[in-house]
């Protein structure tokens, strides 16, 4: 399992992202920003997103996140 959680703190430094309930986009942690810094480092897990192709919804949360990783793990979107 990629370890969201770890990839968001070293991003933004806040350890609310350890909570994967957490709507990260309500709270400000996931900007536009992070979220460009987030896929460049799934990508160094091999996971490639394409944000246009995605559901949005499962950026929320960081649950949501991984439920995305692992339906679209080592595939192209």
């Amino acid at each position: 399992m990629i370890p969201v959680s770890d990839i968001l703190y070293e991003i933004t430094e806040d350890r609310t992202v350890y909570d994967a309930n957490t709507d990260l986009i309500e709270s400000g942690i996931l900007d536009s920003y992070t979220l460009i810094e987030l896929f460049a480092a799934l990508e160094d897990h091999g996971v490639f997103l394409q944000p246009t192709r995605i559901d949005r919804a499962l950026l929320r949360t960081v649950r949501g996140i991984e439920e995305l990783i692992d339906k679209y793990q080592n595939q192209t979107l």
